[in-house]
């Protein structure tokens, strides 16, 4: 059996993914949708890993914050699947 990849592990098959990790990311995406700017890149990357995405350390902030967004959407729309 293949294993599945992270980050749909992440959104559906783990157990061990809490509540707090979704919530830390929506919470992210709230404040930046309300005029907040990140100002700690690292932050947001460890946030993006614990979802379960692989995220660069060259990767641009926006790129990341875009991800982030879009796993949060898939969540959303497939959480009844």
């Amino acid at each position: 059996m293949a294993l599945l990849p992270n980050w749909l592990s992440a959104l559906f098959g783990s157990e061990s993914m809490q509540l707090s990790e979704f919530q830390r990311a929506a919470d992210l995406i709230e404040a930046i949708d309300a005029g907040g700017l990140p100002l700690n890149p690292a932050k947001v990357n460890d946030i993006a890993r614990k979802l379960g995405l692989e995220v660069s350390t060259k990767a641009p902030l926006e790129e990341t914050i875009s991800r982030i967004r879009a796993a949060l959407m898939y969540r959303q729309t497939h959480q009844g699947d």
